[in-house]
């Protein structure tokens, strides 16, 4: 890795919305992230930055393994991007990836608190040893949740991390 980005933290990602107190429970009571704070930026900080030229709202909440999602409300309503139809219909389509233990029991958990996934079936292999399940959120914000047989062999450089 160059020395231009050595990472001292896990990622995190952040998710513009239009609903943050919707978005921050569905998160936190369905997917069971960790609520970590929520903070509001004024708008001369948030138009410095670059992100919005008014004030913006962000809950930070975060998985077992570490890693930080962000959602970011801006004080005017954020314009509402095309949902729907295939993930990769369109260029710089993304998604969340969490990989899991139990696919078909965290899929089973997630339907039974109303989650619907498409793909189907839910879960899926999709080549030997990796298995799939996209579903979204109540934004429309496309999630994956994926298992490995072997999880070492596809990230063999956290040898001794899982938890």
């Amino acid at each position: 890795m160059s020395a231009a980005l050595r990472m001292t933290v896990p990622m995190e990602v952040g998710i513009c919305c239009a609903d943050l107190d919707a978005l921050q429970a569905f998160y936190t009571d369905i997917m069971g992230l960790t609520l970590v704070n929520r903070v509001s930026v004024p708008a001369d900080k948030a138009q410095a930055t670059g992100l919005t030229r008014h004030g913006y709202e962000v809950a930070r909440l975060q998985t077992s393994y570490g890693e930080r999602i962000k959602l970011l409300q801006p004080a005017a309503a954020p314009q509402a991007a095309a949902r729907g139809g295939a993930i990769l219909d369109r260029q710089g389509a993304t998604y969340l990836t969490f990989i899991v233990r139990d696919l078909p029991g965290v899929v089973r958990d997630l339907q039974a608190r109303g989650v619907a996934f498409d793909s189907a079936p839910a879960p899926m292999e999709v080549r030997p040893g990796t298995w799939l399940a996209f579903f979204r959120d109540p934004e429309g914000n496309v999630l994956e949740l994926v298992e490995y047989d072997d999880p070492a062999a596809y990230r063999p450089d956290l040898a001794g991390a899982e938890r």
